[in-house]
C-alpha cells in the first residue's frame, strides 16, 4: 500500500484523518489556515530563490522547490516543498504557516522525506528544516537514525489501520478537533 508522506504528519497529529482519507473518503473543508499558508507559501518561495543559505546555516547549495518524491522501496511519495542539496548532503525543507515551534507531527513529515531521498539520491539527510511562514525563520531538526525508525514503524501502523478498517481513537488533546476539516465526521467528539 502506498501512502503520502503528509499521511505521517496526520497520523501524528490525529489518526483519524488518515482513517477518513483511506478508509472511509469524505469530503473534507478547507480551512483558513490551509489557504493562508498556500498564499504565504508562494510568496516566500519567490523571495527564497534569491536569498543567501545563512538563514539554514549552509554556506552554499543547490535550491529545487516543489521537489515530487517518490519510492517504490518504501511505498511512500510526497511534494517537497524545497530540497537544498550540497555536495555531501540534502537536506529537506517543509514550509508552515505556524507560529512558535513546530510540532511533533512535523518531524515525522520531515523524516518521510529524509527516508525518500536517502533511499533516491543515495546520499545523507542528517538534518531538516521547518521554515515558519509567518516568522521567515528555519527551525532545524536532526533526522536521526531512529526517528527514521519510528518512521517506518509508523508507515506499518498506517497501514495495518487501513488494511483491517480499525477505527482510531480521538487524539488526547481535543483542541486539535476545533479546526479540524474533518470535524463534522467524528460525533463521538462533538
Amino acid at each position: 500500500m502506498h501512502l503520502r508522506v503528509s499521511d505521517l504528519k496526520q497520523f501524528h497529529y490525529c489518526p483519524r484523518v488518515v482513517f477518513y482519507q483511506y478508509v472511509l473518503p469524505v469530503d473534507r473543508k478547507v480551512t483558513y489556515k490551509m489557504e493562508k499558508g498556500k498564499a504565504a507559501q508562494e510568496q516566500i518561495e519567490r523571495l527564497e530563490a534569491r536569498r543567501k543559505l545563512r538563514r539554514f546555516g549552509l554556506q552554499e547549495g543547490h535550491r529545487a522547490f516543489n521537489v515530487w518524491l517518490s519510492s517504490r522501496t518504501l511505498g511512500l511519495s510526497g511534494k517537497l516543498d524545497l530540497l537544498i542539496e550540497t555536495e555531501e548532503e540534502l537536506y529537506p525543507v517543509d514550509f508552515k504557516f505556524t507560529r512558535g515551534r513546530p510540532f511533533k507531527n512535523h518531524l515525522f513529515q520531515l523524516a518521510g522525506y529524509a527516508l525518500i531521498l536517502e533511499d533516491q539520491k543515495k546520499k545523507p539527510v542528517n538534518a531538516a528544516f521547518v521554515y515558519l511562514l509567518p516568522q521567515e525563520d528555519a527551525v532545524v531538526y536532526a533526522m536521526s537514525l531512529e526517528l527514521k525508525n519510528e518512521c517506518l514503524a509508523t508507515m506499518n501502523e498506517i497501514r495495518r489501520m487501513v488494511l483491517e478498517e480499525k477505527f482510531p481513537d480521538p487524539p488526547a488533546q481535543r483542541n486539535k478537533c476545533e479546526d479540524c476539516e474533518y470535524q463534522n465526521y467524528c460525533r463521538d467528539i462533538w
